[in-house]
């Protein structure tokens, strides 16, 4: 975390991950400025990359995605370019929902979303098994989730 983050910051930055539709005015109550001060912080941090977008938390289960699974992806060639590769076909997979390149014995975890088990099959089946460069795959699934919202510590 940048230095220059001050108490203010750090407080501006807690309170729109809690609730990103604050009014300005209701955000500089908060942190116990006025609303232009309060404007020109938000702006400076979203600037210096910190926030880098606001969206709304959808419910998957109610969206009709019952299942959701992490899949381990191994592949077959490391090099620079199919890795690129890789990842960009990942971009257009909508029920992708998070990617991370991973160290151990499998390359990327992915999430998953799906509408019910025979549908993340043909999934597999269909989508990741066909993707460059992938030599096995590893799928787990979640039974439920205890945080789902992911909040990035800032009081620290």
């Amino acid at each position: 975390m940048p230095s220059a983050l001050d108490r203010t910051d750090k407080a501006l930055l807690a309170a729109l991950q809690s609730n990103a539709r604050l009014t300005v005015a209701e955000l500089a109550e908060r942190v116990s400025l006025t609303t232009s001060p309060c404007w020109r912080r938000v702006k400076h941090l979203e600037e210096q990359g910190l926030i880098t977008g606001y969206q709304a938390i959808l419910s998957p289960k109610q969206l009709g995605y019952g299942v959701t699974a992490f899949v381990s992806v191994m592949m077959a060639s490391h090099s620079q370019d199919m890795a690129r590769h890789f990842e960009q076909c990942l971009l257009d997979i909508p029920e992708i929902i998070a990617c991370h390149n991973v160290s151990g014995r499998y390359d990327f975890l992915l999430e998953v979303v799906a509408k019910d088990l025979e549908s993340f099959g043909e999934f597999t089946r269909e989508v990741l098994q066909a993707l460059p460069a992938v030599k096995e795959i590893y799928s787990s699934f979640s039974f439920k989730s205890v945080k789902p919202q992911r909040v990035i510590p800032v009081a620290r």
